[in-house]
């Protein structure tokens, strides 16, 4: 993409990430189904925050959100506020074909850059598991991926999120925005009482943040919050119900989230039983790394000892959470356009 550096943007439903491949990263929370509008001016103060950025690697997951009537609209918003915020810059659109796309290129092929983020970040990924067979487990704040590595590159079963949906590949379910009720936690309210992120909050899994109101009640991101919004998911409250009891009902809530991703897991890598244990590396990453190690503890009779790979360790821990923006501003930046 020539000379300068790049700025690689992973443009989301609830986070607009950014990062560059010398290791600096910025993570906004902004609800794209709320205000679509707005989108342009957002990336531009994003991208105000990097001035030495030369060129833009861009990869999206937002064109999925409702305030879209088709995934065409949607791609297509993106990109013309990726145009906008870039301000002249060069830019490139990551594919799950693996390669780097102009803009016209991305709106022709829309399908083929919707959604795409995950296949980015497998395809950094691979340089740790150049050999044999390999999973990245990544877990951010919406979505889980699970993805199959085969010499160093992605072998997905399926490309688009209603593929991968279907072959597990893709689980709806990550360390923050998730309700609660998707896990059928007991007997509990089918409402927007609480959310995954308060269930690591009880369980001290996940700092607290008194300025954080992007919560199910809009109070703040804390313990002494997060407990009265678990105890109404239960039809209690604080008064009537102890916080033993609800830190046991969290406590039941990351276990299923657990058991969930074991069986994506094993869906997604080709084993149903202890047969098979061809699997030489696991790389984990994302907000919820905690979680997939959790995971691999469950994996254990299937896969006795795989290599772990964290990108937390290898890239930080603000780098592994903007992993795909980071991917596609590396993979740029090697020439993959």
């Amino acid at each position: 993409m020539g000379t300068g550096v790049i700025l690689g943007l992973d443009i989301g439903g609830a986070n607009l990430k950014a990062a560059t491949p010398d290791g600096r990263a910025v993570s906004v929370p902004f609800a794209l189904w709320k205000q679509p509008d707005r989108l342009p001016a957002a990336l531009a103060e994003l991208v105000a925050r990097f001035p030495d950025a030369a060129g833009l690697a861009v990869t999206m997951t937002g064109e999925l959100c409702d305030c879209f009537e088709t995934k065409r609209q949607g791609v297509n918003a993106i990109l013309d506020a990726t145009e906008y915020a870039a301000a002249g810059r060069r830019v490139r659109v990551w594919g799950t074909d693996g390669m780097l796309h102009t803009i016209a290129e991305a709106r022709a092929k829309h399908l083929t850059v919707a959604a795409a983020n995950w296949h980015a970040l497998a395809t950094f990924a691979g340089r740790y598991a150049t050999t044999g067979h390999a999973m990245l487990l990544d877990i951010g704040s919406t979505t889980s991926d699970l993805i199959p590595l085969r010499g160093g590159r992605p072998w997905p079963n399926g490309l688009t999120d209603f593929d991968r949906l279907r072959t597990h590949e893709l689980h709806y379910v990550g360390v923050r925005r998730t309700p609660l009720f998707f896990l059928h936690v007991r007997a509990c309210a089918a409402e927007l009482f609480a959310t995954m992120q308060d269930v690591y909050l009880v369980l001290g899994d996940t700092p607290e943040d008194p300025a954080d109101h992007d919560t199910a009640d809009n109070r703040p991101a804390t313990r002494a919050f997060a407990l009265p919004r678990l105890a109404r998911m239960l039809g209690a409250d604080t008064e009537t119900i102890s916080e033993e009891e609800i830190q046991s009902f969290a406590a039941d809530a990351d276990t299923l989230f657990v058991t969930d991703l074991i069986r994506c897991f094993l869906t997604a890598h080709g084993a149903t039983n202890d047969a098979d244990r061809g699997l030489d590396t696991v790389i984990v990453s994302g907000a919820g790394e905690f979680v997939a190690r959790r995971v691999l503890g469950g994996l254990t009779r299937y896969y006795p000892s795989p290599r772990v790979v964290s990108l937390n360790d290898e890239l930080g821990p603000a780098v592994s959470a903007c992993a795909p923006a980071y991917a596609v501003a590396v993979l740029a930046a090697e020439g993959r356009a």
